[in-house]
Formats: C-alpha cells, structure tokens, sequence
C-alpha cells in the first residue's frame, strides 16, 4: 500500500507542477476557452489540462517500475498492459488537443476514440468473458469481446466530456471513481490470496494522482480547463483500468466477497457494471441530453445548457457547492457499487442508506443568506467558471 501511496503522490505533485507549463503553452498557441451562451465561465481559460495529466501519468509509471514491490518478477505483464493503455491515452489526448485547437468535426472525433479503443483491442486489452449470475460464464469470440469493449470506452470516454462543465466537476468524479475502482482492485487481489500489483490497481492509483495534482489548478475559479485533451484522456483510463480485470483474474475470482462469500450486488458482472457504476452520474446527464434533444426535435450533437450541473446552479447552489454534491453522488455511487460487491449484511445496506439520505439532503436543501442565495454566481469570488466542451 505504500509504495501505491508514493506512486499517487509522484502522480499528483508531476501533474501540478506540468500544469504550469500546459497552461503557457496554451496561452501561446490559443488553445483558450472562448465565452459561449451556454457556458458558466465569465472569461477566457486555456486548455491542454489533458496534457499535464498525460504528464503526470506518465512520471509516476515510470517510478512505479523502479519500486521493489511493484517490479516483482513476473511483473513485466502488468507494466506491459499499463504502457499500452497509457500509450492509447496519449494517443487520445492528441485527438483532445486538435479539437481544442481547431474544433474538428464531432464525427472526426469520434472516429478518433473508436481507433483508440481498437488499439487497445489490438494489444489484447479488452473484455474475455461475460460472467453472468449463479457463477455462469458466457465466452466471447474476439469480435464480441473487441465490439464490447470499444462500445464502454468510447461510451466512457463521451460521458467524461458532459460531465465537464464546472471549474473542478470531471477530475473530482474521475478521481473518486479512480480511488472507488483501486479499493476494489487491492481487496479483490488480497480476498484471493493473488499479488497486490495488478495493472487496474496500478492505472487507478495513477489517475487518481493525476486528478488531484490537476484539481489543484482546475477548482473554482479554475486557472486552466482540461479540454478534450483532459476529459477524453481521463474517460479512456478509467475504462480500460476496469477492462484490464478480466484479463487477469477468473470470473470465480471476482465473484468472492471480501468477507469471504459471494457478495450482494451481482459481483460477477462487476467488470462491465463497474465503469457504468461510477459513470452513472455523467451517463444519466448524457442519455437525458440526447433525450432531450431528440424530444425538441434537435440533432444530439446540438449543445446546451441544461446538463445536470447547469439545474444545480439553478437551484440556487453556489458554483463549488454544486461541485461538492456532484462529488458526494459520484461518490456515493462509485464506492456504493463497490462496497455492495466486495461485503455484505444489514450494516452494509444501512450504512449506504444513510449516505444516500444525506446526499439527497443536501442536494435539495440550499442554504439562504440575507441577501438571498449563498455565494451567488456574480460573487467576485465566483466569477470565471468552467465549460462543458462536449464531444457528442
């Protein structure tokens, strides 16, 4: 555990400090988010937040091969499959930086994250099997498996983009996800007696790293946004971190509970509902979007201002506060879908109840001030926010 600790921490500080350098270079080449109608930031911000994360991603991969209990022998698989997946984040993030710079065409863009996650098909990262209920497994042929998984990254990846939206939003609900996915990795490794080094327990510790070093700029008022670059880089990680399970571990493996028998919640779908679980906040925002739009007779591709964080801000929450209640639901959700599956019993359920009360409560109820609202949008404090540079 504390060699993962040095790893988030090598991940987080090199992200900070290339923050710094992304936010110049994009300064220079006018890569800067512009003021739209539907966006909630007051003046311009740069972009290229992705590639500071790439940075910080990267450093802390490359001292994770240096420490003694990550470079085990026998290791050399899970840095292979890490590499490769870092590798098709980067090759992600360039797609981010010439939208951010040109705004190619969505279609274009898209093609671009299907290539992506067939790269990953083609250095076999990708789903092996569908475990079903009662310890069935489904085998799937390679088309299947590659079909599967390019549908949940690019799924992943576009769902990551609409939650982008306020200053700190996306690499808050990343990183609660990424930490949320890194327990279970390390419990379901230590529940079956396997080495605590995987490669999803590896890939999540250094996103979640790469998210914190980033808030560290990005919270309101945000210096820099991640763009493309950033939403679509942290979008494919999180989903091939879930994707690299099945290739490691058995589905009778994933199924055991931490508490030593089978869990509540279907443990045996977790590979594929994982990703789902912890995007459910963005993914809901995301089909309500298309809905929406296809209901006014609008192309899906048409943006707005009515995504999820826009009705928080209507609510009358300030912009932070309304970042700290989509954290609360990511988090709730996220560790809910893992708690459920690695435990079980009645202190598990109520204990989750009594989160799930305490979000509602405080999504609904929005403290009053004198002068109205608290912490009004056209606070001083409050002004610049972020925008939602969506890919579909």
């Amino acid at each position: 555990m504390r060699e993962y600790l040095l790893v988030f921490l090598v991940g987080a500080a090199a992200t900070y400090l290339a923050t710094v350098l992304a936010r110049e270079v994009a300064i220079r080449t006018g890569a800067v988010a512009r003021v739209r109608d539907r966006d909630v930031h007051a003046v311009p911000i740069p972009y290229f937040g992705g590639v500071a994360m790439l940075v910080g991603i990267v450093a802390a991969y490359l001292v994770a091969r240096q420490l003694p209990f990550l470079s085990y022998r026998g290791s050399e698989q899970m840095f292979d499959s890490a590499r490769t997946v870092i590798i098709a984040g980067a090759m992600i993030c360039v797609v981010g930086v010439l939208d951010d710079l040109f705004e190619i065409d969505p279609l274009m863009k898209l093609g671009g994250q299907v290539l992506v996650a067939g790269y990953l098909v083609l250095q076999n990262v990708q789903f092996f099997f569908f475990p079903g209920p009662g310890g069935t497994v489904f085998a799937m042929d390679g088309t299947q498996g590659a079909v599967l998984t390019v549908i949940i990254v690019v799924l992943t990846v576009n769902a990551v983009n609409f939650v982008d939206g306020l200053d700190g939003l996306a690499a808050g609900v990343i990183g609660i996800g990424a930490l949320a996915f890194f327990w279970f990795c390390y419990q379901l490794t230590r529940v079956n007696g396997e080495t605590l080094a995987t490669t999803g327990a590896l890939l999540s510790v250094m996103l979640a790293g790469a998210c914190l070093g980033f808030l560290g700029h990005n919270f309101h008022p945000a210096r820099l946004f991640m763009g493309d670059s950033g939403s679509m880089l942290l979008g494919l990680m999180l989903a091939a971190s879930a994707i690299t399970l099945t290739g490691q571990f058995s589905s009778a493996q994933i199924a055991s509970g931490a508490d030593g028998g089978p869990a509540s919640l279907v443990p045996t779908l977790l590979p594929l509902l994982l990703p789902v679980g912890i995007m459910i906040v963005p993914l809901s925002d995301f089909a309500l979007a298309v809905v929406r739009r296809l209901w006014r007779g609008q192309s899906p591709l048409k943006a707005d201002k009515q995504h999820l964080h826009h009705r928080l801000l209507e609510l009358g929450h300030s912009h932070r506060r309304a970042v700290g209640v989509m954290w609360m639901w990511a988090a709730l959700i996220g560790f809910g879908v893992v708690v459920m599956s690695l435990y079980s019993g009645r202190a598990v359920a109520v204990g989750i109840v009594v989160a799930a009360v305490a979000t509602v409560a405080v999504t609904f109820v929005v403290r009053q001030t004198k002068e109205g609202i608290d912490a009004p949008e056209d606070d001083p404090e409050d002004a610049p926010g972020s925008g939602a540079a969506e890919t579909l």
